[in-house]
C-alpha cells in the first residue's frame, strides 16, 4: 500500500454560473448556467488524491447544516477517512461564488463559514492521524495559526509537510522551515518572491528566493506553460500537456494532489510532476471543482488521444 495522505483544509460548496464573459465591476450580465459542486481547496486536493488511488485522511470543519453533512457522505464514498471531520454549531458551512467565462477563467468570492474556526484543538485531536501518516498536505483557506501548528507537529513527527499557499497570504519564514515542498502557481510566487514572472530566468530567481526562506523543493505551476521544479538546487522544467480547456477551476488542487499521490507510491520529485501535470490537463477540460477531478484510471487511458482527434 501507498503511504498515507494527511490533507487538512477547506470544505465549501461551490456555487457556480458559466457565462459568455466575467462581468466588469457593477455589470450585470444575463444569459448564464448555474449548478453547485463540492468545493474547497482542501476538500478538492483529498478528493483528488483518492481518486488518484491515494490513501486519504481529511482533518476539517463544517457547519452543522446540509451543506456540511451532505459534503461529509460525499468524502465517505470518495473512500476518504472523515474521522477528523468536526461538525460547528457557531457557524455555516463554507460557500464559494465562482464565475467562469467560455475561455475557461473565473472569479471566485468564498466565505468561510466553519473553515474559519479550524483551530490548533483540531489538530491536536488529529494527532493520531498525522501520527500514522506520511505526507501532509495543506492550503491557506483554514486559520494561518492553524496551519503553522499543523505543519511544526507534521515536520517534528519526521512527516513530508507540503503547502499550496493559497490564497497567497503573507507567511512567517519559520512556516517555510517547517516545509518538505511547496507548490505555487504564478501569482503566489510572485507574492511570495516579490520577482515578476515573464521568463525562466524570473520563474529560477523566485524559486531562488522562496527557498531560501527555508524550504528545499518548491514547485511553480505556469498554466498552459507547463511547471518548474527546484529541488534540493537543481532546476527543471515541465512542459505542458495541450488540451482544450472549459474550466480553470481546481485545476492547481488537482495538482497538489496528484503530486502527493506520486510522492506516496516512492516516485521521485519531477516523476510525480509530471504525473501532476497529465492529472491537471483533464480537470481543465470539464466544468466544476470535484465534479471535474480524473479517476487514475483516465490519467492512464487514452484521454488526451481522444482529446486531439
Amino acid at each position: 500500500m501507498s503511504e498515507r495522505i494527511v490533507v487538512i483544509g477547506s470544505c465549501n460548496t461551490d456555487m457556480v454560473i458559466n457565462t459568455e464573459r466575467l462581468p466588469r465591476p457593477g455589470e450585470t450580465i444575463i444569459g448564464g448556467n448555474f449548478f453547485m459542486n463540492a468545493g474547497g481547496k482542501g476538500a478538492n486536493q483529498a478528493v483528488a488524491a483518492a481518486r488518484l488511488g491515494g490513501n486519504v485522511c481529511f482533518v476539517a470543519k463544517v457547519g452543522n447544516d446540509h451543506f456540511g453533512s451532505h459534503s461529509i457522505e460525499q468524502y465517505k464514498a470518495e473512500g476518504i477517512d472523515v474521522e477528523q471531520i468536526s461538525i460547528e454549531n457557531e457557524l455555516p458551512s463554507g460557500v464559494a461564488l465562482i464565475m467562469v467565462d467560455n475561455k475557461g477563467e473565473n472569479c471566485i468570492s468564498v466565505a468561510s463559514g466553519a473553515n474559519s474556526l479550524l483551530a490548533p484543538k483540531d489538530i491536536d485531536k488529529a494527532e493520531g492521524m498525522i501520527t500514522h501518516g506520511d505526507i501532509v498536505l495543506m492550503q491557506l483557506e483554514t486559520p494561518i495559526e492553524t496551519v503553522e501548528y499543523a505543519a511544526r507537529i507534521a515536520n517534528g513527527k519526521g512527516k513530508k509537510v507540503i503547502l499550496n499557499p493559497a490564497p497567497a497570504l503573507p507567511l512567517p519564514d519559520a512556516l517555510f522551515e517547517e516545509l518538505y515542498m511547496i507548490i505555487a502557481n504564478e501569482t503566489e510566487a510572485e507574492f511570495f518572491s516579490g520577482v515578476k514572472i515573464t521568463d525562466m530566468d524570473s520563474v529560477c530567481r523566485a524559486a531562488d528566493i522562496i527557498s531560501n526562506k527555508g524550504v528545499d523543493n518548491v514547485v511553480i505551476t505556469l498554466g498552459s506553460k507547463g511547471a518548474f521544479v527546484k529541488e534540493n538546487g537543481a532546476y527543471h522544467k515541465v512542459p505542458s500537456i495541450k488540451v482544450k480547456a472549459v474550466d480553470a477551476t481546481a485545476a492547481g488542487d488537482t495538482f497538489c494532489g496528484a503530486v502527493c499521490v506520486a510522492l506516496a507510491e516512492k516516485k521521485d520529485i519531477l516523476e510525480a510532476v509530471e504525473f501532476a501535470n497529465r492529472c491537471a490537463a483533464v480537470t481543465v477540460t470539464r466544468m466544476g471543482a470535484q465534479s471535474s477531478l480524473p479517476y487514475r484510471e483516465e490519467v492512464e487511458k487514452d484521454f488526451f488521444v481522444e482529446q486531439h482527434k
